[in-house]
């Protein structure tokens, strides 16, 4: 059970392109209002791709993206028990293009609620621990695949083929081994993608009622 007067994290997990980022950034940006910014906040899993400026570019283009090895999660895990103990954190900042780390970190206060998303963050049991309400993004892989063509060829340059054999080499494959098993840990399965209204609506009112224990 939640307590009162306690940090909220809330794991928004789901395949690639399955509308976590929209879902977080819409009830962040529609909360951020009336709980400030010291209410509310997101960490993305993607920040906490391992640091790979050790190899070379062939390299790291040979990175299995979507294995949960591919994540530094022992750090995330640190890093929101930190925010949890009301400590500030030095978040990293990942490049896509690049594929590693830049040499800059982002410093994040810690609030009263935590949206937190990505696609293995449900796979991890100290991970799993952290969260309090855990969330999973149920879109078809079909509908996954058409966005996140879209999103990587307009916001990350890349090529249809190096999408489409990354798709069915990696992708798809750890989706089924380990994204989709894990919505069994979930407390709410979310269909239609980032834009159902009903359940950002419904979150967003959890959280509100959240906030508003942790104020008595």
């Amino acid at each position: 059970m939640i307590q009162p007067s306690k940090t909220t994290v809330i794991a928004i997990a789901g395949a690639s392109a399955s509308g976590k980022s929209l879902f977080a950034k819409t009830i962040y940006q529609e909360l951020l209002p009336e709980l400030g910014p010291d209410g509310i906040s997101i960490l993305k899993e993607d920040a906490y791709y391992r640091d790979q400026s050790d190899l070379s570019m062939d390299e790291r283009a040979q990175t299995n993206y979507d294995h949960p090895r591919a994540f530094e999660h022992e750090l995330l895990s640190e890093h929101l028990t930190s925010l949890i103990a009301q400590e500030t954190i030095d978040c990293p900042v990942y490049c896509y293009k690049t594929h590693t780390r830049t040499t800059n970190t982002l410093s994040i206060q810690p609030t009263k609620i935590i949206l937190v998303e990505g696609i293995l963050l449900l796979s991890n049991p100290q991970l799993r621990d952290c969260f309090d309400i855990k969330v999973y993004m149920d879109t078809p892989l079909d509908i996954c695949l058409i966005r996140r063509i879209k999103r990587d060829t307009e916001e990350r340059e890349r090529s249809l083929e190096s999408i489409t054999n990354q798709y069915l080499t990696t992708v798809r494959p750890m989706y089924y081994q380990f994204i989709e098993p894990s919505k069994a840990w979930a407390d709410l399965v979310i269909t239609r993608g980032g834009k159902n209204r009903m359940a950002i609506e419904v979150l967003k009112a959890k959280i509100r009622q959240l906030s508003l224990k942790s104020t008595q």
